[in-house]
């Protein structure tokens, strides 16, 4: 259902008043898109991987419950790697993803030649 007239004058307003007051806020909503926020994820996944393994390998001999944290973290982080994955898999490919590492198209790239290939 398209929106009215006014509706959109109202819209318009809001959108304005936000670029005013909080002009930080607005550049990182339009430069943010599915693909550098699940990028964003995976990174942080991967080094909360690293740190579980680094847990697991330092406390293991020492402390057995810590050594299990270790590894819970590390299947934790698998996880959240694995559905921000997904995601950046299932994203529009022609979504803009202006400030996006270079990586991430990249990975855009290399996902949508092998969607071709099989």
């Amino acid at each position: 259902m398209p929106l009215s007239e006014h509706e959109q004058r109202i819209l318009a307003e809001l959108e304005e008043s936000l670029t005013k007051h909080d002009p930080s806020f607005v550049k990182s909503v339009r430069e943010t898109s599915v693909v550098t926020h699940a990028g964003r994820r995976i990174r942080w996944g991967v080094a909360g991987f690293l740190a579980g393994l680094l847990i697991l390998v330092l406390f293991f001999s020492h402390s057995v419950v810590v050594g299990l944290l270790g590894v819970a973290l590390m299947f934790v982080s698998a996880v959240v790697v694995e559905r921000n994955a997904r995601r950046l898999g299932r994203s529009p490919w022609g979504e803009p993803v202006a400030g996006a590492d270079p990586g991430a198209r990249a990975w855009r790239e290399w996902l949508s030649r092998r969607r071709r290939t099989e």
